[in-house]
Order: structure tokens, then sequence, then C-alpha cells
């Protein structure tokens, strides 16, 4: 019998063990560091492994990431480089990183926070709300995730533009590339969304002088930020200070530099800025599971699997 380990040292595994074991009964499924004799575990599922612990698996023959990113399993320097990593992509994934984005960009347009305050306060108060199609969404990053909440925030009628490494092309969506175009991506986008993969080229590329060329020309007379890819890519002190003096009008972060945000982050209070706690699109087990399951299905059958990550790229 193949086993099967999970090596996640940051997460509670075992209801990961449970919905393995459900998914795929055949396998013996065991959970680091308790995982028995070394030389049987032919698969791996992580989240920030230990050094030497992937490494002190002779016959791993596929690693597979927990979540939609891998640089949590790139970060351990001693990964044995001859195994592949595989990325999960699945329905249930996309679909609540969409929902996040479409309710994050709704909030924003339809100025929720100033109706929260109002309700605090007891204050009806009626107030100009503008039409989709006058606002520009502006998603960096066009990967699975990235494409799906860009056709959803175009059916609703927003004007949809991206941004990625190399060119895409998906219908109602305006779409840029590379470096050369970053800044003409930017100077007409009211909303930016970050969906950006870990990568050394795009940490820290959420600063100020980034805030700074988005448009100036939308309903708000500034633009807004949502971040639900990865802390690493944001500069919270830049972004702290642009909302402070006006160069951005609000925010949401799902992500950030230190997680858990530590309670003496300005941004837990910060009145422009909407704070989630890495949830945007949690790995639900079973789900995971199950995709994993099938994925292991089809390497021993025919020595297959789909979405191995390139480690050149990061993703």
């Amino acid at each position: 019998m193949s086993a099967f380990a999970f090596v996640t040292p940051t997460w509670d595994a075992a209801p990961w063990a449970a919905a393995m074991r459900q998914a795929a009964p055949h396998l013996n499924v065991r959970v680091w560091p308790n995982m028995g004799h070394v030389n049987d575990i032919q698969y791996a599922a992580c989240w920030l492994p230990p050094a030497n612990v992937m490494t002190g698996l002779p016959n791993l023959k596929v690693i597979f990431s927990l979540g939609a990113g891998v640089d949590a399993i790139l970060a351990d320097p001693t990964l044995p480089r001859h195994v592949p990593i595989v990325r999960v992509v699945d329905p249930d994934l996309t679909n609540r990183m969409s929902e996040f984005i479409v309710m994050h960009v709704l909030m924003h347009h339809r100025q929720q926070l100033r109706l929260n305050e109002n309700q605090r306060n007891g204050i009806w108060q009626a107030f100009t709300q503008h039409a989709a199609k006058d606002v520009s969404v502006g998603i960096m990053g066009l990967g699975v995730l990235g494409q799906d909440a860009a056709r959803k925030l175009e059916v609703m009628g927003f004007q949809v533009r991206g941004w990625s490494r190399s060119a895409k092309v998906i219908a109602g969506v305006d779409s840029f590339a590379g470096p050369e175009q970053l800044n003409e991506f930017l100077k007409d986008t009211d909303i930016l969304i970050s969906l950006l993969p870990a990568t050394p080229e795009t940490d820290g590329i959420i600063n100020r002088d980034l805030l700074s060329k988005l448009s100036r020309a939308g309903p708000f007379a500034a633009p807004i930020l949502i971040n639900a890819g990865r802390g690493r890519q944001q500069n919270e002190n830049d972004i702290l200070a642009c909302l402070d003096d006006g160069t951005l009008y609000g925010a949401s972060l799902d992500v950030f530099t230190q997680e858990p945000l530590p309670k003496t982050s300005r941004l837990w209070n910060h009145p422009k800025v909407m704070v989630s706690p890495h949830s945007a699109a949690d790995s639900e087990p079973l789900t995971i599971c199950t995709y994993i399951a099938a994925q292991i299905a089809a390497f021993q059958k025919d020595k297959s699997h789909s979405n191995q990550i390139d480690r050149k790229l990061s993703y």
C-alpha cells in the first residue's frame, strides 16, 4: 500500500488526514512528525515544511501544495529538486476567491464603509451611487483565479483590465503584459486587485510608487486597493501613508507581511480599511483531498499529473 504524508507544522493536520482517508481509502495516510517508515511514503502534501523533512523521504514521487500558491513549499531550501510539485486548481477554490473579489469590489463601489459608519451613528443619508460601467477594475495576475474574477466582474458591467507576466486573451478584458506595459495598465485603473503569484519579481510590488500611478479620475477621485495575493507583495507602511494622505481612497487586505496581523498594526482600526484573516479562498479539506486523490490515481495509471509548477517561475 502506498503511503501519503501530510507535512503541515502550522496547521492542524487531523481534519486533512480524515478527509484524505475518505477520498483515498487505499492510501496509508500519515501525519508529520509521526510518519513511520519514511521509505513507504510516495506522496506528500505540504504547507511550510520544515527543512530536511521532504528530502528525507527517499521514495517521494509527487509533492502537493495545499493551497493555490506554492511559495510556502518553495521556502524550504532543502526541498528535493527532482520531485515534481503540483498545485491545486479546483473550481471550489477558484469560486471562493472570485466571491471574495466580487464582494469587496462591490463593497467599495457601493460605499459600504460609509453605510456602516452611518448606521453606527444613526444617520439616514442617501448619497450618489455610481454605475459599474463608470468604474475600471484592474487585476494584477491573470492565472486561473485572476481570469475567473475578471470574467465575473465583466459580467457585472465593470470595465475590466488585467496585467500579467505574459499576454493573455480574455473576452471583454483589456490585457496588458510585462514590465513595459505596467504603467499603461495602472494609469486607468480605479480599483486595483492583486492576485499575483509570489515570486522574487513581485515581492514589494505594491508600494507608494505603484499606488501613485493609479487613476485619480474615477468616481472617488482616488483609487482603491484589494490584495488577496500574498502579503510579501505589499509595503504596509506605504499603504497606510497613502491612505492617510489621500493617494488611496480605501483598501481591502486579506494578506499581510506578518500573519497573524499584529494587534498593534494600524490597519486593524483604519477607517478606510477592511481586514480579513487570509481567508479569501480557504482550502476546504475534503475538496482539496479529493482533487489530490484524483491526481494520484492519474499518476499511478500513466505517470501523468496536471498543474505541475515551473520552479524557475515559482508558479
